[in-house]
């Protein structure tokens, strides 16, 4: 309720401002949840099909992007079902994947990688690490600190919508611990 994903989705251009303006310099690619990527009653492959056809205009080269989806996905036989009958991970991982094949100026993660599995998790990192080494932008927002200081230099504390602290991550977590107790 503090006003993180509303921010996520204003900076990604599905919420616009009621009062204000937001000036981004690139174009932000939210992860927030799968009714923004998906359609429930396609299958994890359908959707698959939607999301390349709308980055590449094409299928050509689909197979590639295909084994990409499976492998750091995860969710092996479940791509032929439809996204109505995954688990809340099942649908992350898959966003996650869809996502993270194409490199973006920014991509925007709403506690993202932490709905998955292990095995999950680690490819995660593994992707995110090499998205930010060539030069990509990563907004996350997360309650995880270990998650947070892998993968953020700077941080934002929110409390009911507005920004109350902006700076260096160390300096933010110290102050939301104190906003907390």
């Amino acid at each position: 309720g503090a006003g993180k994903t509303s921010f996520i989705r204003a900076i990604s251009g599905i919420y616009k401002p009621t009062s204000g303006t937001i000036n981004s310099k690139v174009d932000v690619y939210p992860m927030i949840e799968r009714s923004f990527i998906v359609e429930e009653e396609l299958t994890g492959l359908d959707s698959a099909k939607a999301h390349y056809l709308v980055m590449n205009n094409s299928l050509k080269g689909f197979e590639k992007f295909l084994d990409y989806i499976i492998e750091i996905s995860g969710i092996g036989e479940y791509l032929y079902l439809p996204l109505k009958t995954y688990s809340e991970g099942m649908a992350s991982r898959l966003s996650f994947s869809l996502l993270t094949y194409h490199q973006h100026d920014c991509l925007a993660l709403d506690e993202g990688i932490g709905t998955g599995d292990q095995n999950f998790y680690k490819k995660a990192q593994t992707r995110l690490n090499k998205y930010l080494t060539s030069n990509g932008m990563l907004i996350l927002s997360s309650h995880s600190n270990a998650l947070l200081k892998r993968f953020c230099k700077r941080g934002l504390v929110f409390s009911s919508g507005s920004i109350i602290f902006d700076g260096p991550l160390n300096d933010a977590l110290k102050f939301y611990e104190k906003k907390s107790i």
